[in-house]
């Protein structure tokens, strides 16, 4: 493989939750290196124009298909942390850089019949999956399909503590970066009541997790199971109850106290309150990008938790952000489907960003959330711009500190070093 080193010249970087004065950064291969002007060569030399340069994009929860990770890249997304999946959808960022890299949990831990079987339908696979395998040879095909019907079906059913061990054992030799666990009854998808793993079940989850040095992360939707999930021993939640009543402080303070990292996907909270995301409708920096079925399932909500005032989730995000918890910033986009609308692979983590400033969270803090702090967790090679990190980056014409909408003013986008846009 060629090594290649380019130059950008004239940019603010935004290191240390502040923008640099006018500099340059190199990047060497794949890494971002240190900056030497007097280098006697560079391949390619970049005139960021006095632009921004921030590092690519990490929405830290996500449902994706190759699809999806193209789409994504194209919003200067270049990482995917998926919360249910195929742990081996990551090999496909390998032999194509025109989509965002991918970290997955695999299947995630939950009741035969329970979350999200709700929203899959047929044979359950998703639709953006079945579109996935109509490029696969037979063989693959068939594989596939087979390990679907062991991980969902009858064999791959989890009902005891040691049926919960065997299946994250098996996500986790299969690739699985992390791993899920389910708590969620149905309530506000209007899919009530569906089943939920006993308390043992789920502990034990939690437990081979740990002790195979992965973190794990709940979804959970309401009060109640968010409280169980932290004194399961969660590292982190992948989403934010939907309500605001008397419980909650002790509910936050409990999150705080055991140091549980959150992902409010205050995006999908939006939709499913019914709230449809206006400033992205009307935005063409977003609709340009998109393929008229993302933008037909941007216009449409979940809508199925409409009697809830998704105030209570933006002040439950002020509230764990005054506690010191650690904020990500996710959206739960999946696919393309009536069932799953407000949402779009990329262009929804923009949404995310100023609904994050809209919960009190400075601009500098927002952007903390899509790179550095899920990185921490995550994939601590990328989320920072410093010598030795992987060169995935974002150049922006206008400053996401003085407005964060700015960040779809995208010029360029690296990921792993490689240009992949330039307008």
């Amino acid at each position: 493989m060629i090594m290649k080193k380019t130059l950008i010249k004239n940019i603010h970087l935004f290191k240390d939750s502040q923008n640099t004065a006018l500099t340059d950064l190199v990047i060497d291969d794949k890494k971002i290196a240190v900056t030497n002007r007097q280098d006697d060569h560079y391949d390619d030399v970049v005139d960021g124009q006095y632009g921004y340069l921030i590092p690519g994009l990490i929405d830290a929860h996500t449902h994706t298909s190759q699809d999806g990770l193209a789409t994504s890249l194209k919003f200067g997304v270049t990482t995917e942390l998926e919360m249910m999946g195929r742990a081996n959808s990551r090999q496909h960022t390998d032999a194509d850089q025109l989509m965002a890299d991918v970290r997955s949990a695999g299947m995630g831990v939950t009741a035969k019949g329970g979350h999200p079987s709700e929203l899959q339908k047929g044979a359950g696979i998703p639709a953006s999956v079945l579109k996935e395998m109509a490029a696969m040879t037979e063989l693959e095909r068939n594989a596939f399909i087979e390990a679907h019907k062991k991980a969902q079906g009858k064999n791959g059913s989890i009902e005891t503590p040691e049926d919960a061990r065997h299946f994250v054992d098996a996500q986790i030799k299969n690739g699985a970066n992390y791993v899920k666990i389910m708590l969620d009854d149905g309530r506000y998808e209007n899919a009530a009541p569906l089943p939920v793993l006993p308390r043992e079940v789920l502990q034990a989850a939690v437990d081979e997790g740990h002790r195979q040095n992965k973190l794990v992360i709940a979804h959970a939707l309401s009060q109640d199971f968010a409280l169980e999930a932290v004194e399961l021993g969660v590292d982190g939640l992948a989403h934010l109850f939907l309500e605001h009543d008397e419980k909650t402080p002790a509910i936050l303070d409990a999150i705080a106290q055991n140091h549980v990292f959150v992902t409010p996907c205050l995006s999908l909270n939006a939709s499913l309150t019914g709230n449809l995301p206006t400033n992205l409708l009307k935005d063409q920096r977003v609709m340009s990008k998109l393929a008229p079925e993302w933008q037909e399932n941007l216009a449409r909500t979940f809508g199925t938790a409409t009697n809830m005032d998704f105030q209570a989730s933006l002040l439950n995000v002020k509230e764990l952000h005054n506690r010191g918890v650690a904020i990500l910033a996710g959206t739960d986009v999946s696919q393309p489907a009536p069932n799953l609308g407000g949402l779009a692979h990329g262009a929804s983590l923009h949404h995310e960003l100023q609904l994050l400033t809209q919960a009190g969270l400075t601009n500098a803090e927002a952007l903390l959330a899509a790179t550095k702090t899920p990185a921490d967790y995550f994939a601590t090679d990328r989320g920072t711009i410093a010598s030795g990190k992987r060169a995935d980056l974002v150049l922006l014409k206008n400053d996401p500190l003085e407005d964060i909408q700015a960040t779809l003013d995208i010029q360029q986008i690296w990921i792993a070093g490689k240009a992949v846009m330039s307008i």
